[in-house]
């Protein structure tokens, strides 16, 4: 069975004003799309076809010779999960569960948004800011380019893509700017529960 492109979880110009719809057609629509693509190729007539996506992240991780699957099998993950971390009129201040691992963790919210923006600005080059559930609590983390949590036995609660194709088309070279309003305007709390119940 070919791996899919999921659908959004929201329209393409849901997201508006703070991520365009033109920013997702090429996000979503070309890039994302681009992956799972590329990786159905990959593993066309191979026994990593029948795997689940998971299940072929975690086999060819750290094999060099399977770089180009584990690329392309880690972004579509990364991104159908980065989908979800937003939705329209998101952000604000997260609640029951959520907020108190958060302070017991950072001390208090403000210092959790601290840390994780500077991790997400500090990323050199391509990658990914997170929050994870790791050793009975959170932390944050940053990965470059198709790297995740999973292969570290992390559970990713959430993650903001700083690829430039991410943000260029609305900010620019202005990454603080867009992860500031990743996290002010976007970021979806209930799905971050919802993790965190799993972990």
């Amino acid at each position: 069975m070919a791996f899919e492109l999921p659908p959004l979880p929201y329209a393409q110009n849901a997201l508006e004003p703070h991520i365009s719809q033109r920013t997702l057609e090429f996000h979503y629509g070309k890039h994302h799309a681009a992956y799972v693509t590329n990786l159905n190729n990959l593993v066309k007539d191979t026994p990593l076809a029948s795997q689940t996506l998971e299940e072929v992240i975690k086999s060819v991780a750290g094999d060099a010779s399977k770089a180009g699957v584990f690329n392309n099998a880690a972004q579509v993950w990364n991104h159908s999960f980065y989908w979800q971390c937003m939705k329209p009129a998101g952000g604000g201040l997260p609640t029951g569960d959520v907020a108190s691992a958060i302070n017991a963790a950072f001390g208090s919210f403000d210092k959790f948004k601290e840390e994780f923006k500077t991790a997400c600005v500090t990323q050199f080059g391509s990658g990914w800011g997170w929050l994870v559930a790791a050793d009975g609590g959170l932390k944050i983390s940053k990965t470059a380019n198709a790297e995740l949590p999973m292969t570290a036995g992390q559970t990713a609660l959430l993650t903001c893509d700083v690829w430039e194709h991410a943000y260029y088309l609305d900010y620019q070279n202005r990454r603080p700017d867009y992860v500031q309003m990743f996290l002010d305007q976007l970021v979806n709390w209930d799905f971050v529960a919802a993790n965190l119940k799993k972990s």
